[in-house]
């Protein structure tokens, strides 16, 4: 049986469902949002290189427990989360198109403590977690591209065995 255009623009137009919620109503151009994330990343990025987050030396300092820096700057970016979204939900602050903000509750699943044990390991070994990889090799650390290239292959094969994980 042979699709129709409309069923072919239908199928092009809806992407796979995934369990992240999207309550976006507004569209946005792909050109205008990927440059407004490009400007927000590389002030990300040269945040991360000023405040030494991107040092292997100071990764290997925390889990060490050599130092409190980089205890200091996740405190600081929870503490700020923490605060942000407590102001959203008390003034019903919106987004930049006019959008309510809306949190979705998260149940508890021990696939997210794998993960992360996971992810402290890879994050332990390499010096690098995915927030950095890019500032990194930004900043002359071309080896690093061998812990995106990781991060990626890793994203994909999750992609594989999603289905067969607990969830």
């Amino acid at each position: 049986m042979q699709k129709t255009s409309d069923e072919f623009i239908d199928a092009v137009e809806q992407p796979i469902v995934c369990d992240a919620p999207n309550d976006q109503i507004s569209k946005e151009t792909l050109i205008g949002s990927n440059i407004k994330y490009l400007i927000v990343g590389i002030m990300f990025g040269i945040v991360f290189v000023k405040a030494e987050i991107i040092s292997w030396y100071r990764i290997q300092e925390m889990f060490r427990l050599h130092s409190f820096h980089m205890y200091g700057v996740i405190g600081t970016a929870v503490v700020v989360g923490s605060i942000s979204v407590w102001i959203i939900k008390k003034f019903k602050i919106k987004t930049i198109q006019g959008e309510e903000v809306v949190f979705h509750d998260k149940r508890f699943h021990w696939g997210n403590v794998i993960g992360g044990l996971m992810f402290g390991l890879g994050w332990g070994i390499t010096g690098a977690c995915p927030g950095p990889l890019f500032a990194q090799i930004g900043s002359g650390f071309i080896v690093v591209i061998v812990t995106l290239l990781s991060a990626i292959a890793g994203t994909w094969v999750y992609g594989l065995v999603q289905e067969k994980l607990p969830h």
